[in-house]
């Protein structure tokens, strides 16, 4: 399979008369390592990014050099688009937008009760009375699996997340993807975030580690840029754990740190964080 490629992409983006373009966040964070002011976009108009979640670091880089905001949504194939950033709304950088009109989405707990704005729990879509047209009918032959996903009177999605106070929706991680260390929820979405803002890191994949102590630990790994690559690995891993103590919480910091060549990927650009965690838990 030809290995992706930012600068075909973008000059492609320059040359060709392409008015919206759609792309997983990792294109996006290799386009802002490239200097965008050598290419004009003439004709595009309206970019979106989909299939995870986007840095907002990313976002304000390329709003930075092309002027053009990058309008992330949040769906499943179970539900198509749940939230999304529609043209002409305010975009909340790192926000997945506001719900669909056809879903009545919430934030729920354990037990199903609503939970208000700034809490941390499942994002669910209401399906009692009333089950919306554009939600998925069942599971194929799997009675017990779609069973699963129903939580009185709700469909749970299997994302952790926060509404804030304008009804905008933030993800916080899958359920199984978030991390319990000590005690303490840490989201992995918002500790990679805090490594993108730092200028040797091109991207990263936040997954929970096994440890004798805590039970989990957040573990990083991290791809740097090309110019940072012959740094002193130790140095710079405790840069890096300073930089996300200062930017966030100091307990969600990642206590270890693997720099990579590359992350593991989908087809479709996601990053393949099951496979990055089984790893660390198969080392225990």
């Amino acid at each position: 399979m030809p290995r992706f490629n930012p600068a075909i992409v973008l000059e492609s983006l320059s040359r060709f008369p392409i008015t919206v373009f759609c792309s997983p966040p990792t294109a996006y964070r290799m386009f802002v390592q490239h200097k965008l002011s050598s290419y004009t976009f003439r004709s595009l108009r309206h970019c979106v990014s989909a299939g995870e979640p986007i840095n907002p670091e990313v976002m304000e880089k390329w709003k930075a050099q092309t002027g053009l905001d990058i309008y992330e949504g949040y769906g499943q194939t179970e539900t198509v688009l749940i939230c999304g950033n529609s043209k002409g709304m305010k975009i909340k950088r790192g926000s997945m937008g506001r719900p669909s009109p056809w879903y009545d989405v919430k934030i729920i707990d354990e037990t199903s009760n609503i939970l208000p704005p700034g809490k941390e729990g499942d994002i669910a879509i209401r399906v009692k009375p009333t089950r919306s047209p554009f939600l998925f009918t069942c599971y194929a032959d799997d009675p017990e699996k779609t069973e699963a996903t129903i939580r009185g009177d709700f469909y749970v999605t299997g994302d952790r997340g926060i509404m804030d106070e304008d009804g905008y929706f933030w993800f916080v991680g899958r359920a199984d993807d978030v991390i319990n260390s000590a005690g303490y929820r840490i989201g992995p979405f918002e500790v990679e975030s805090a490594l993108v803002e730092h200028p040797a890191v091109v991207e990263s994949a936040v997954v929970s580690s096994p440890d004798p102590i805590r039970g989990e630990v957040v573990k990083a790994f991290v791809v740097l840029r090309s110019e940072y690559a012959s740094h002193d690995p130790e140095k710079m891993m405790k840069e890096l754990q300073d930089h996300v103590k200062k930017v966030t919480a100091p307990y969600k910091y990642p206590r270890k740190i693997e720099f990579v060549q590359q992350l593991p990927k989908t087809v479709s650009g996601k990053i393949r964080r099951n496979e990055l965690r089984q790893k660390e838990w198969r080392k225990d």
